[in-house]
């Protein structure tokens, strides 16, 4: 019988480069990720700003070398990835869980004061991603994500209206509940009175919709409903230093052909 392959590791330091493998063109699926390395002032790659990176973000897809063989990470499934020294992982919530404790951005598991609170933080985050991403992008792509959204404009229609109407106000009570709740803490931020990954989660969420459905954020705003999370809350994330430097930068890229779309018989007001 073989022997079992150890996939032990050292534990990789924080001053190793991050490095992140994801599309080049849109934010897409890897934008809350570029925000919490930002924001924590982390060194980092990122193959969407790199001469050739998309043949990187292939290879990994493809299994090809020399990403074929790896005795301690199993083969990805699709970007966003994360490189960490020797680590190698994917899936946009599974990196910022292991981000959190290491950039600042949630409780540390080995906190006494707060042994379980990256757990609540990744709750949040998974359920912004969930409602306010995910479920967004079926709105152009209701059918299947390997037909253009030309070959299911009526059927996108009748999803962008229903999420509009019916879960873009339960999700946004949601936040709004959240924020307003004890576990928030003192000022903006979602849990512990302090910015985690998900707030910069949540931003995103809110600052992609008012790129897809800008008449519906709107009208919202205007009716001053979920304040906290349109407003307050967003306008926290978006004034933070480092943050601030990024959205301005050429390295947050524009919206287009990814996440977040904006298709005019799709932006209406519920």
């Amino acid at each position: 019988m073989a022997s079992p392959v150890s996939t032990k590791r050292a534990r990789t330091s924080k001053d190793v480069p991050y490095h992140l493998i994801y599309w080049p063109g849109f934010p897409g699926r890897g934008e809350p990720i570029r925000l919490a390395l930002e924001e924590a002032g982390a060194i980092y790659t990122d193959t969407a700003h790199a001469e050739g990176g998309v043949n990187e973000v292939l290879a990994h897809i493809k299994g090809e070398q020399p990403f074929a063989d790896d005795a301690a990470n199993p083969p990805v499934f699709a970007p966003p990835i994360l490189k960490h020294g020797e680590l190698t992982i994917n899936q946009t919530p599974n990196i910022l869980l292991y981000l959190g404790a290491r950039l600042g951005l949630a409780p540390s598991s080995d906190s006494e004061e707060d042994p379980d609170g990256s757990y609540k933080v990744n709750e949040l985050a998974l359920t912004a991603l969930d409602g306010l991403s995910n479920e967004v992008h079926d709105c152009h792509h209701p059918i299947s994500v390997n037909l253009y959204y030309e070959d299911q404009k009526a059927e996108s229609k009748k999803r962008a209206e229903d999420y509009v109407k019916t879960r873009l106000p339960k999700f946004l009570g949601y936040f709004e509940r959240v924020l307003g709740s004890r576990a928030s803490g003192e000022g903006p931020w979602l849990y512990g009175g302090q910015l985690t990954y998900a707030d910069l989660v949540l931003f995103q969420c809110v600052d992609g919709l008012k790129f897809m459905f800008p008449k519906a954020i709107a009208k919202l705003q205007r009716e001053e409903k979920y304040a906290k999370v349109l407003q307050e809350h967003y306008e926290a994330v978006k004034a933070r230093p480092k943050i601030k430097a990024y959205l301005e930068s050429d390295r947050r890229q524009k919206y287009s052909n990814g996440m977040y779309r904006y298709y005019e018989e799709l932006d209406i007001e519920g």
